[in-house]
């Protein structure tokens, strides 16, 4: 467990890494006896910082809930992050790649709530019953952290979250059989991934149930409007300044974002 004196040095860090889209030295190396609870702790924290700064939290974002995410980050537990309204893109937006460190993206589902959930044991009907739509997304992540990162890393640094993508067509989430839903995803014309929904966690809707039961001791409730990104279920695509990224959802649609 880090003092409080190292729980804002690493806050510091992560702040600098921000500032000067250069990704810091990971924080298991820096302070190797932190633990998760001290990761959350300064992801809460920061996350406080943003909200005193004006931003406003719109949803959460679950990551690592696909056995191919969690190959491509040699971590085998999802986590979560915040999603800030300054994270919000529309589709076909053109980003400055200077904004970031070392980004990526990923073809995703986005739940957007109409009723609160709350666990402990939520399950999957109760997020169906919850859900207004699901949208298909692109998620931009940016690791603030140098690789090789430990769980600690991705809790802290917001999981990565950078940006939301939202685009194609929104479905009612019985609309169509989501576990079904598939996503061919595209760099300059060229297929990079292609992926099913039911890679992450059998249903997509679990990550959501995993998120509500995960936050329940500290009191958490997922509140309605809040968009809910369930996790990728292709390997994350590296992003160069000119790449423009497309992700084919099929009758969903499509959801696209260019890197200037």
């Amino acid at each position: 467990m880090l003092s409080e004196e190292q729980r804002q040095q690493a806050i510091e860090n992560l702040r600098q890494a921000h500032r000067t889209k250069k990704p810091c030295t990971q924080l298991s190396t820096t302070f190797p006896q932190i633990e998760i609870a001290d990761s959350y702790a300064i992801s809460s924290a920061i996350a406080n910082e943003r909200i005193a700064e004006g931003r406003r939290i719109i949803g959460h974002k679950i990551g690592l809930t696909s056995k191919a995410m969690q190959a491509s980050s040699q971590i085998d537990e999802p986590d979560y992050g915040y999603i800030f309204d300054d994270m919000l893109l529309n589709d076909g937006v053109k980003v400055n790649h200077a904004d970031f460190c070392v980004p990526r993206v990923e073809p995703e589902l986005t739940f957007i709530l109409k009723e609160p959930l709350k666990g402990p044991n939520v399950g999957l009907v109760d997020v169906m019953r919850a859900t207004e739509y699901v949208v298909p997304s692109i998620e931009i992540i940016d690791a603030r952290v140098q690789n090789p990162r430990k769980i600690t890393d991705t809790v802290a640094d917001n999981a990565a979250a950078a940006g939301l993508v939202l685009g194609g067509r929104p479905v009612r989430p019985d609309d169509v059989d989501l576990r079904w839903v598939g996503a061919v995803f595209y760099r300059n014309s060229e297929i990079e991934e292609t992926g099913l929904a039911a890679g992450v966690l059998g249903h997509p809707a679990m990550a959501i149930a995993w998120l509500a039961n995960k936050l329940a001791p500290f009191d958490v409730t997922l509140e309605p409007g809040h968009m809910m990104l369930s996790g990728s279920f292709t390997r994350p695509v590296w992003a160069d300044k000119g790449d423009t990224l497309h992700a084919d959802f099929g009758p969903l649609g499509g959801v696209a974002v260019q890197f200037v």
